[in-house]
This record gives C-alpha cells, sequence and structure tokens, in this order.
C-alpha cells in the first residue's frame, strides 16, 4: 500500500489503551487516517509515500485538545485583568463584546485564536461564543477540528440583539452545520445557570438532545454563582440542572468548582463530562476544581484554557503544567494529578468529554490522523528519559514544529500553512489601536 504521509525517527506517546510508548516510532497515514503504529523496523528504508517527515528525534504525541475556548476573544486578551468574575463580565467584557464584536471582527478574532491553537499543539476545540457561525467558517479555513457552540443567554448579545431569538438562532446554526464538514461539528452552549432562565436551558438542551451534540455550560464557577443559583433555586447549580433534566452524557460542564460530595455522584450517576480550566480559575480567583475527587467517580475530565480574556493564551502545555502541579499542592499529595493522567486529560479524555473519543485524541490504527511533533533538540528538554514528564513539566507550545489534522500537514518547521498570519496579525493590531483609543 503506497501512504500518504510517514512520519519516523521520533518517540510515539500514543495515549492509547495501554498508554504505549513507543521509541523509534513508525506512523503511517492513508485518506486521513493512521494505517500502521509501530517501531521501525530493521529493513526500514524511508521512501513509500507522498510526504515523509523526519521527527528528528522528537516526541510524537496526538494533537491536544482544548475542551473550553472562546475563540473570538483573542481580541480583548489583556484588557482587563486583576478582576472579580462579575466586575469583570459586567463592566469590562459584556460592554466591550457588545461595542466591537460585530462578524467581521469575530473572524479576526477566530482566525487569529486557531492560529494560535495550532501553532501550540492544539488540534481539536469545543468552542463557545456568538456569532458562532463566523467562528466555524474561520475555523474551517483554518484546518483545526472542532465542536463549536452557538451561545445563548438571556439579554442582548453579539449577533443577537433581541434574545427571544436565540433558540431559533442556535437551531438554524445547528442544522445548517450538522452534516456540512467532518472538522466542523455544531453544538449550544449556554452561558450559565444564572444568564439563562430555566425555559432557554430546557429549549437550547432540546435542540442539542434531538440532534445528538454536545451541550456546553458554565457550572458552579464561583461561590457567587453558587450562592445565586441557590437563592434563586433553593439547590446547587448542579442538583437545579438535573433537577430540570439538562444533565447526561452529552452535556459538558465547564469549570465545575463549587461542587459538593453529592454533586459529584449525580454527575458520575448521568454521565456527564467536565472541562478543567486551572489558569482561569487561578486568574479569577475562582477556586480550584475537586478534580480528583471527579477521577475517582470516574467522571471524564478533559483539559480547557477558557477564552484569552481570561487565561490570556491557549498554550495546552502550559495548562497541563498548572493542573498537574496545582492539586499536589492543594491536597498536599504529590502523587495526585501524575504526568500520565494529565496527559490522558489533554489527549483522549478531552476527545471523550467532547464526543469525539472514536475519531482523535490518541495514535491508534483506524483513527482520525491528528498528530503533533514535539521539537526536543532544546536545553530545557534535555536530557530525556521520559517522554510523558517532559511533556507536562519541560515542554512549551513553542516547541510544537509539525501538526497533522485529518492527515493534512497544518505546521510545518513552525509555520503555517493553512493562514496568513501576518496579514491577521496586522488587522488585529489595527483594532486594537481603534479600541484601546475609543477606550481612553
Amino acid at each position: 500500500m503506497k501512504f500518504d504521509t510517514i512520519i519516523h525517527n521520533g518517540t510515539i506517546v500514543t495515549v492509547n489503551r495501554n498508554f504505549d510508548v513507543i521509541n523509534n516510532g513508525l506512523i503511517c497515514i492513508k485518506d486521513g487516517k493512521i494505517e500502521t503504529v509501530s517501531s521501525v523496523p530493521a529493513d526500514y528504508s524511508p521512501s513509500g509515500a507522498k510526504e515523509i517527515i523526519n521527527a528528528k528525534g522528537g516526541i510524537i504525541m496526538p494533537g491536544l485538545v482544548n475542551t473550553h475556548t472562546h475563540i473570538p476573544m483573542t481580541l480583548l486578551r489583556g484588557i482587563a485583568d486583576d478582576l472579580p468574575l462579575f466586575e469583570w463580565l459586567n463592566r469590562h467584557i459584556f460592554p466591550l463584546e457588545a461595542k466591537y464584536m460585530n462578524p467581521a471582527n469575530v473572524r479576526l478574532g477566530s482566525l487569529l485564536g486557531c492560529a494560535e491553537m495550532l501553532l501550540s499543539g492544539t488540534t481539536t476545540c469545543c468552542d463557545g461564543y456568538f456569532h458562532e457561525d463566523t467562528v466555524a467558517q474561520a475555523a474551517l479555513e483554518s484546518g483545526i477540528r472542532g465542536v463549536f457552540g452557538q451561545g445563548v443567554i438571556d439579554f442582548p448579545a453579539p449577533g443577537i440583539p433581541d434574545p427571544a431569538g436565540n433558540i431559533k438562532t442556535a437551531e438554524l446554526y445547528a442544522q445548517k452545520w450538522k452534516n456540512e464538514s467532518s472538522l466542523v461539528i455544531p453544538s449550544v452552549f449556554c452561558h450559565s445557570p444564572y444568564t439563562c432562565s430555566e425555559e432557554t436551558l430546557k429549549k437550547a438542551k432540546r435542540i442539542t438532545r434531538s440532534n445528538n451534540l454536545l451541550f456546553q455550560i458554565h457550572t458552579s464557577e464561583t461561590k457567587n454563582e453558587f450562592d445565586m443559583i441557590m437563592s434563586r433555586h433553593g439547590a446547587s447549580p448542579v442538583k437545579y440542572l438535573e433537577r430540570i433534566g439538562l444533565l447526561d452524557e452529552m452535556t459538558l460542564l465547564v469549570h465545575s468548582v463549587w461542587v459538593d460530595e453529592e454533586d459529584i455522584r449525580i454527575i458520575s450517576k448521568h454521565g456527564s463530562k467536565i472541562s478543567h480550566t486551572p489558569q482561569s480559575g487561578m486568574k479569577l480567583a475562582s477556586g480550584i476544581a475537586p478534580v480528583p475527587d471527579f477521577l475517582k467517580h470516574k467522571i471524564i475530565v478533559g483539559l480547557g484554557t477558557d477564552g484569552c480574556a481570561s487565561s490570556n493564551d491557549p498554550d495546552l502545555f502550559k495548562e497541563m503544567d498548572v493542573a498537574a502541579k496545582i492539586h499536589k499542592v492543594n491536597l498536599l499529595d504529590p502523587t495526585v494529578m501524575d504526568a500520565k493522567t494529565v496527559v490522558q486529560m489533554a489527549t483522549i479524555r478531552g476527545a471523550e468529554a467532547i464526543g469525539l473519543g472514536d475519531k482523535t485524541g490518541s495514535i491508534e490504527k483506524g483513527k482520525e490522523a491528528d498528530i503533533i511533533i514535539i521539537d526536543t533538540d532544546s536545553p530545557h528538554l534535555i536530557p530525556m528519559y521520559n517522554p510523558v514528564s517532559h511533556i507536562v513539566y519541560s515542554a512549551a507550545g513553542s516547541d510544537v514544529r509539525d501538526v497533522i489534522i485529518a492527515g493534512r500537514l497544518i505546521v510545518s518547521n513552525r509555520e503555517l500553512l493553512c493562514l496568513d498570519l501576518n496579514g491577521i496579525i496586522d488587522k488585529v493590531n489595527l483594532l486594537a489601536a481603534q479600541i484601546k483609543k475609543e477606550r481612553i
């Protein structure tokens, strides 16, 4: 068989069921899928493929899966920092979004965000925002894979000046994109239990259930949110969502910081998934999600970076490092959240959390060829005794050299092949200068 692409001369961290690590590995790709995963045969010579990629002794691993993003918010990076969540949202983010997040700017921010994710090794994302049709189109142009959720909220928002139309907008969006592309999967993203009414939440969930799509929602992010929902509904956010019928295996609960033991049992019972966003939670002082307890209850947990307005960049390598360390110090236990567990959260568990575990998240025969190569020829990655340790504790997004999605080379030798990055940066800088001038 003639292959489309062969990758050789690297250490493969498969993240398969056995978590096999293959020294001097070989991967053969045909029609966008992985055909062969093995060590290099003794008689191997690099031929028999249209494209041959020499990993040059680096780490070959599954592309990273970011389970929570607001991609266009790259445009608001650093515009409001060091504030409590509600003040940050109500005084800064919501007003700025209302003024500047039109379709043209959402497209621009989406292109920048996709470029940034791709260059730092993310091959799949789970996004939630407004004008999501525009976000999805930009993502398709970039070559990234993802689940893209049309935002739903019960007050005027970008693209939905009348909140009465938010459900219809989400429904039309889901219908348009359901069979549009294998890379773009539609979803519905309800902002939170405190910004969406019970009726809105139920209607949004009805859309996802009838179309077998992912339902995303910010949940139990802060103590203020927890207290607000308790006051309104006499239940924690998780118990409230269960009571109104929103929890099932296609529900992604984002943040999930302020939860108790009963909440955790409820999440586990319904098979709902969690997106863990430790850096965002640290910066906004929201708290630390009890991820080790989630894992003990067999809850699937993926990693997310949140939007660049709250966590400033979508580098999942940074997120892995923080996720591994924050729980150790929080529990005073150096054995929790070991490197292997965290790598799984950033790959296969993340894919499972957003409904794509059968397609991506590990390097196995038959799966989509979503693969990244880490250049380990740098002082901070030498020597390499344990590649899994290096992925979590030493590597950075800037160490990613090559990115392949569905068998297509998207980043080659740190160069983005599908987008005009310099042109995007120039346009973003012009817009940022305008925003800065008008704000001052």
